[in-house]
């Protein structure tokens, strides 16, 4: 049986136990045994609610009595201190306290819920980072951070609204039944418990038929985001090829998905409001007649007539509210759980039990019979073996799928290979830290992406803590000093969305800056500069020349021309060495990498 998805809808039985354990996994966060302070807090919270519901519940004995005294219907010497006047004003002062300690409540709480949504939002953040390349090639980014927002402003509502609504309301209710059975009759409890119990009933029936509605019109919402962002992201090609009308064309399309399920929504939502009133209103109407009987019996006051209503009242307004927070917090609880499901996806590639810092005091590369597929059934290095010596330039060389690109990503062990294995100075990669390997590889690849910040802060990133000295040696280290000092705000400069507000030339400069302020003893070229006009790239070729040096390079490259100074270059032929040696012996041996490099030869001559 095929996993689920993060985005599969449970429904029935199985929706309420994947509501349980979301509730299961919020709770430690409301709980919690690392922040002493949170308990008490909790504690507080829970007695400030308490507190204020028996208020709530008391203040409509003020209002009946003084409803009796104005009427005539007690013994006046009963309130001779205060009267009708006085119980009024406690009237209004109960439900003023009622309030007051309902709002102490809510800030006695409210470190508790964001510490716990800070939390959460932080865990989900991280795990994202901590999962393969596998799975984020395999999704878009647009539906993880809708999944993300989601699932925490589900988190919040269900703090605010089933710890402070559902509950005490479940509380209050049974007060009031308390209170009519004593007070009262035992029948009015009843009528109460019956009206409460088929309202719960139509309220969940309809709701889970409207759970798979709003389910079907989050799944469009997530589409037409998700093309709303990759058509943003690739803004200059929509523009290459005029393409607004189709990407707007197909952005509508997936938003008239949206519109029609936001629109049976709508209704679905117009028949459960008017059932709900229709079960209130009856119920309603029946205690209040029973009240009225009472009255001209005269078992009843008219205060209690009163009160009676009060308290029906008091229990109408919650109730009808208790539709829309169930519906919300069943949404809520698909939404946390698709948040859950995220957070339970396991990373591919994680540290073992006891792995050591990778020590790399020469650099040495080895790749000793790898074989490596992306899908098994479709290898692409098969018993791949090569070192990089110390302070050594080695060249990857061949045709598109050979498997250049696939060994940058196995040095860097986004993946784990199939068979045999990576090492670095004798250590297998996969008995180190991640953080320790990746901390001695530089990369700069293809097409340098920058973050939307200034200049300064994207060379800092490769070492965040470094002086501005260091940042600015960097810069001049990849001669782009005088560039950045040309610009009106220099090194503060915003560099704009992915860097486009750079040309290709001065991205790379900046990323080989950030990689030389990295300074590490390993370095990874991965088509550096395949993606730069022909006089850029020779300025910097040179750059990267010196960059190399003392340190151990593999070089990936598709243009020979750039990689004739390697101290050997490797020929890769469907995830296999077909030859290896020096620019020169490779001419001599007339193979495979001479046939290219006349093909590369004739193209250059020809654009010229």
């Amino acid at each position: 049986m095929p996993p689920a998805t993060i985005t599969d809808q449970p429904s029935g039985a199985e929706a309420r136990r994947s509501g349980w354990r979301t509730i299961k996994r919020v709770a430690p966060y409301l709980w919690s045994d690392t922040h002493p302070w949170v308990k008490p807090r909790v504690i507080w919270a829970l007695v400030m609610l308490v507190v204020a519901r028996l208020i709530s519940v008391y203040t409509p004995f003020l209002y009946a009595d003084a409803v009796d005294v104005l009427a005539g219907e007690v013994d006046p010497a009963r309130w001779l201190a205060i009267g009708a006047v006085g119980l009024t004003v406690a009237y209004g002062m109960a439900r003023a306290m009622s309030v007051g300690f309902t709002q102490l409540r809510d800030m006695i709480f409210a470190r508790v819920g964001q510490r716990a949504l800070r939390q959460l939002a932080l865990e989900t953040f991280e795990h994202i980072h901590a999962l393969s390349l596998r799975y984020h090639i395999t999704r878009k980014t647009g539906g993880l951070s809708r999944i993300i927002e989601r699932g925490v402003k589900g988190v919040e509502f269900l703090l605010r609204f089933m710890l402070f609504s559902i509950g005490p309301l479940v509380l209050e209710l049974l007060m009031i039944g308390v209170v009519l059975a004593v007070i009262f009759d035992i029948w009015y409890f009843v009528v109460v418990a019956v009206t409460i119990a088929i309202y719960i009933w139509f309220t969940f029936k309809v709701t889970e038929w409207r759970v798979k509605i709003r389910k079907q019109m989050n799944d469009q919402d997530t589409d037409a985001n998700q093309k709303a962002i990759d058509s943003l992201l690739n803004f200059e090609t929509v523009k290459y090829f005029g393409a607004e009308k189709r990407e707007a064309a197909r952005y509508d399309s997936a938003m008239a998905g949206y519109e029609d399920a936001a629109i049976r929504t709508a209704y679905s939502l117009g028949y459960l409001n008017f059932g709900q009133s229709v079960i209130i209103t009856v119920g309603l109407v029946i205690v209040m007649v029973m009240a009225a009987m009472g009255v001209e019996r005269g078992d009843l006051t008219v205060g209690d007539f009163v009160m009676v209503n009060a308290y029906m009242i008091q229990i109408t307004l919650p109730l009808n509210f208790l539709g829309t927070v169930y519906r919300e917090i069943r949404q809520a609880l698909v939404d946390m759980g698709e948040m859950f499901d995220l957070l339970g996806q396991p990373a591919d590639v994680v540290d073992r039990d006891g792995a050591r810092e990778l020590d790399c005091p020469r650099g040495e590369v080895e790749f000793d019979n790898v074989e490596f597929g992306y899908d098994p059934a479709r290898p692409i290095l098969k018993g791949l073996s090569f070192k990089v010596g110390a302070g050594e330039t080695v060249a990857l060389v061949g045709p598109s799928g050979s498997g250049k690109s696939t060994i940058g990503r196995l040095l860097f062990r986004f993946y784990d290979v199939d068979g045999g294995a990576v090492r670095i100075d004798g250590q297998d990669l996969r008995d180190v830290t991640q953080e320790s390997l990746h901390a001695r590889i530089g990369v700069v690849p293809q097409d340098t992406v920058l973050f939307n910040d200034t200049i300064r802060y994207n060379i800092a990133y490769g070492r965040p803590e470094a002086s501005f000295a260091e940042i600015e040696a960097a810069a001049k280290a990849a001669k782009i000093d005088r560039f950045i000092k040309s610009l009106p705000e220099g090194y503060e400069t915003a560099v704009g969305e992915r860097g486009l507000k750079l040309s290709g030339g001065e991205k790379q400069r900046v990323g080989i800056a950030r990689t030389l302020l990295k300074d590490p003893p390993i370095l990874l070229l991965d088509e550096a500069t395949s993606a730069l006009d022909t006089e850029t790239e020779q300025e910097i070729q040179e750059e990267l020349k010196m960059m190399g040096q003392g340190r151990s390079v593999i070089t990936i490259a598709h243009r020979l021309s750039t990689v004739v100074h390697a101290d050997r270059i490797i020929v890769l032929e469907a995830g296999q060495i077909a030859e290896h040696g020096t620019h020169e012996a490779l001419l001599e041996a007339d193979g495979r990498y001479a046939s290219m490099w006349v093909r590369q030869a004739s193209e250059r001559e020809d654009a010229a």
